[in-house]
């Protein structure tokens, strides 16, 4: 994909830049954000990817309850819009959060469809993001896009909300595409957590070890985005994972033996309800079994790079400093 206009509304966190970068240097890339960025610094610490870096990329203000030309005129003409925006998950579950959780979701998804209804030249492409987790918790068999079942938990109800607020947007001259993202692998993310845990030996099982892993690389995520634009037949609902999901206990082991440490104490699901109250996030994070098939990807043609966790690690790992996963 080449001199494209690409816009991505919530584009500050981990996958939104990892997406600016993948196409900022090929394509002109607009981040729609909250908060203006002063150049170095995101919500994460880490600085954002800006023009003077090389990037054909610009960033505008913006809030989705409020419909101003300062962020609506972007989306004229665009070639692709890829919505992200919402409260990230990794946090307590009280009544407080769960609404933030919820509305961020739907109000930038209406928001965002809003936009493109009253486009002179509406976006061709429109991908919003969605999760894996909208399947229940499964270790008895994978969920696909034709055969995965529901439940009744939080996380489940969020994620079909926002796609029937997703399906409720007229746009009918920009095509429409569903991502329902799995746990996403790079220099970052989740792999902040799981590499801190390494380094003071506590990369063992967690829970019982048996609840699946669905993954993806963000390299890998980043294709399969520009592969669903390009592909004029893309439309509906894709899982966006590894065709080789793996258990926790695997997941662990694998990261240890890449990462060089010989054992890891494991952590009981008790421990980790005590720390997840203490740092603030919800043992769902770990324990919920995701097993994720992509189905549609791989019976229409996605060839993934990172197919299987090992070499997905030893791709991420080799890029970061030893200091990362080890004390010393």
């Amino acid at each position: 994909m080449e001199n494209k206009k690409i816009i991505i509304a919530g584009g500050t966190g981990f996958i939104g830049q990892a997406l600016a970068a993948f196409f900022g240097r090929t394509n002109r890339v607009i981040i729609l954000s909250r908060q203006m960025p002063d150049g170095q610094n995101n919500r994460y610490g880490k600085r954002l990817i800006m023009a003077s870096d090389g990037f054909a990329i610009g960033y505008r203000q913006w809030d989705a309850l409020r419909l101003e030309k300062t962020w609506t005129s972007e989306l004229e003409g665009a070639d692709l819009v890829i919505n992200l925006a919402g409260k990230s998950v990794n946090c307590r579950y009280n009544a407080k959060n769960k609404k933030e959780i919820l509305d961020s979701r739907i109000d930038a998804t209406r928001a965002v469809g809003q936009a493109i209804r009253e486009a002179t030249v509406p976006p061709k492409v429109w991908i919003n993001a969605a999760s894996a987790t909208i399947y229940r918790h499964a270790e008895d068999r994978p969920q696909d896009e034709y055969n995965g079942e529901f439940q009744q938990d939080f996380s489940v109800q969020v994620c079909k909300l926002w796609e029937k607020t997703f399906e409720e947007q007229r746009t009918p001259f920009t095509r429409r595409i569903v991502l329902r993202m799995a746990i996403t692998l790079g220099r970052g993310g989740v792999m902040t957590p799981l590499l801190t845990l390494l380094k003071f030996g506590l990369g063992g099982k967690q829970g019982n070890g048996k609840q699946m892993f669905s993954w993806i690389h963000i390299a890998d995520l980043c294709r399969a985005v520009e592969w669903l634009a390009d592909n004029r037949d893309a439309e509906g609902i894709y899982n966006v994972c590894s065709p080789f999901p793996l258990s926790n206990r695997t997941l662990l082991a694998t990261l240890r033996k890449v990462t060089g440490h010989r054992m890891g104490l494991p952590a009981p699901g008790w421990l980790l309800k005590i720390g997840a109250a203490l740092i603030g996030t919800e043992t769902e994070l770990i324990l919920k079994s995701r097993w994720v098939l992509p189905s549609r990807l791989l019976k229409e043609g996605f060839d993934f790079h990172y197919a299987g966790m090992d070499v997905a690690l030893r791709e991420i790992v080799g890029q970061m400093p030893r200091k990362k996963y080890h004390l010393f």
